[in-house]
């Protein structure tokens, strides 16, 4: 058992930070737009290196075309990729200037450049009451790690997984948050060199836009920061540093077996630290831009990412429905083979963004008890659900999530680590055990889809319970009205997803997927140009509960010599041959786990020497000719 280290100082209820998804902020008139790829305003000059009062800025820059096609004063933001960047207007609001740009021929989609947050829960007055004034450790530790139990029902099984691998090194987490407090001993070796994507140098924080360094400097709010209506920060709740970012690291990946602090649920893999939220929260079109470098993507003006994720954890969202900026780029991270994954939420009301974008494993929050977290959102777009923690009914938080943090209330201070007092709760810290169990997962096998790693999961997980509640009066979740928020209630697959996380099951069932086996059939191997060979691909098979689910066909070798008849996605084909020589034919065959296999056959194509018609016929009958002719000349010779 790790001991646990008592921080040497209270800097308050942690993630004291308010609701800021429910602020009314002021209006920036910031917009991210992707143009089409015919689009006129896309020229050389708007393709090339600009420069602005913050230096250069590489990708495109079409603010004075889109502009003067507008009417209006435009001015260039970030690029996200070749066609996408952000645009800003001084006079006319997000949500109008949207409207605008969506509706010109040039642009294929427009959304506002809107705003995210820690989703982790406020401090709240009436949840929980009566904290003591002293500083106690969480009495029941890492409670969510262990085997679950009649108390901890919820807890999902790690130390179970580690009999099958505590991760490895190659697999990386991307943790997209506040930046990563690098001196915690219980992150000594664990991080990859990040990057800080905050370019708004106010919510920064650290005196300059973009850069290299995800050190998290803090995120706290003043009450003269708050009250400045000239600033990014007019109308944000007034709130100490929350070192969100290094919780969820400490949570993946903390150190584990080093004699100190906490256990983290894939102690082995590499943690990535991409620096994208500050002071209230962080710009879409630098999260996304964070995404896509995180995950190996190109990102205008950002040196590539030499160590691309396999897992990427937001614990950041707010309410509102996907975006296509947000569409496109899990569309993208998923292709590449990353997984995504977010919080749920924690107003209680439906999944925020981006936890309920197509391709995002959005987690929703669990109380010890196994029922859903009076925080947490849920609905439909809920894919499974994790401990958040609770406070239970004692003086003392007892069901926090025990993790990393700092003792600073501002700036950084001690390393130190969450307890019953400086508490963490929330689906912020549902997400990253969800992350690290799929971390393992890809360590026990790297061929594994994201679509796999979700199936896995949910197919693992284990079912919420009917009772146990403590609110006595709690009820079946239903899904929300979009008004009301739920308190403590019994989860259904329908509301808190398929079940509650099991990392053992789902990291035993990862090892043993196994791809498919392809195998082409052939009636002979070796055939005469001119005929038609019928290759058979159903003797492919899938392992385990998978099946084979499609076939692709290609010819790798002599494409000049034959050609397919017909489709070429079937479980047979018609292969056509033309000319003597050797062809090779190659069968790649899908599972429904999303793993492929190929295999390849090669077929002699001789020449055409006999046959009713064609060029091979007519060779046929010169040769029959000559052969006779032969034969009567040396008949005449012998007599």
């Amino acid at each position: 058992m790790l001991a646990v280290l008592t921080p040497p100082a209270l800097h308050g209820a942690e993630l004291g930070v308010a609701r800021q998804a429910a602020q009314s902020l002021p209006d920036q008139g910031r917009v991210i737009v992707k143009y089409r790829a015919d689009a006129s305003v896309l020229s050389a000059s708007t393709l090339s290196t600009a420069q602005s009062s913050r230096g250069a800025i590489q990708g495109v820059q079409a603010a004075s075309r889109m502009g003067a096609r507008l009417g209006l004063t435009l001015t260039d933001g970030r690029a996200l990729g070749a066609r996408t960047q952000v645009l800003k207007s001084a006079s006319l609001g997000s949500q109008a200037l949207a409207k605008r740009l969506a509706q010109d021929s040039n642009v294929e989609w427009a959304v506002v450049d809107g705003r995210r947050f820690i989703t982790a829960v406020p401090n709240d007055p009436l949840y929980p009451e009566g904290l003591a004034a002293t500083v106690n450790n969480l009495t029941a530790g890492q409670w969510y790690l262990r085997a679950p139990t009649s108390t901890y029902v919820s807890a999902i099984n790690a130390s179970g997984a580690w009999s099958v691998t505590e991760g490895s090194s190659s697999v990386v987490v991307a943790v997209l948050d506040t930046g990563i407090r690098p001196e915690h001993p219980d992150l000594a070796g664990k991080l990859l060199s990040g990057h800080d994507f905050v370019s708004d140098t106010v919510i920064a924080n650290d005196g300059d836009g973009r850069d290299s360094d995800p050190t998290d400097p803090g995120d706290w709010v003043t009450p003269a920061e708050s009250g400045d209506t000239n600033s990014v920060l007019s109308g944000c709740t007034v709130e100490s540093s929350s070192w969100h970012g290094t919780h969820v690291a400490g949570i993946i990946g903390a150190a584990t077996d080093n004699g100190i602090g906490m256990a983290g649920i894939a102690p082995n893999v590499m943690v990535l630290p991409v620096r994208v939220l500050g002071k209230c929260g962080g710009y879409d079109s630098d999260i996304i831009a964070g995404m896509q470098w995180a995950a190996g993507l190109s990102v205008p003006g950002v040196t590539s990412n030499s160590h691309p994720a396999k897992v990427l954890n937001l614990s950041l969202g707010s309410a509102g429905s996907c975006t296509s900026a947000y569409a496109d780029a899990v569309s993208a991270i998923n292709a590449a083979g990353a997984v995504v994954v977010a919080a749920a939420g924690n107003d209680s009301l439906a999944v925020n963004t981006p936890g309920n974008c197509s391709g995002v494993i959005a987690v929703g929050g669990l109380h010890h008890a196994g029922t859903k977290a009076w925080y947490s959102s849920l609905g439909s777009a809920v894919a499974l659900s994790a401990p958040g923690g609770n406070c239970g009914t004692g003086p003392l938080c007892q069901y926090g999530i025990l993790t990393a943090t700092n003792a600073g209330t501002t700036s950084a201070g001690t390393s130190s680590y969450t307890n019953a007092t400086d508490y963490a709760i929330g689906t912020s810290f549902a997400a990253p055990m969800v992350s690290g169990t799929a971390a393992l997962m890809f360590s026990t096998n790297s061929s594994l889809s994201p679509a796999t790693i979700r199936s896995l999961l949910q197919a693992s997980a284990r079912a919420f319970p009917t009772t146990g509640a403590e609110d006595r009066t709690a009820t079946s979740c239903h899904a929300s009205d979009g008004v009301t928020t739920q308190e403590e209630c019994y989860c259904t697959t329908s509301t808190c997803g398929a079940g509650m996380l099991d990392s053992a099951t789902a990291v035993a069932a990862a090892a043993a997927v196994l791809p498919p086996t392809a195998s082409i059939a052939l009636a002979s191997a070796s055939v005469p140009a001119g005929s038609t060979v019928t290759l058979d691909g159903r003797g492919s098979s899938a392992v385990s509960d998978a099946s084979i689910v499609s076939y692709a066909w290609s010819i790798t070798e002599g494409s000049s010599l034959a050609s397919f008849s017909g489709g070429t996605t079937g479980s047979t084909a018609s292969l056509v041959t033309t000319g003597a020589g050797t062809v090779t034919v190659t069968l790649t065959v899908t599972d429904s786990h999303g793993l492929s296999a190929s295999t390849a056959q090669t077929l002699t194509v001789t020449a055409a020497f006999s046959g009713g018609g064609g060029g091979g016929g007519a060779m046929a009958l010169w040769w029959q000719a000559g052969l006779l002719a032969l034969g009567l000349l040396l008949r005449r010779r012998s007599v």
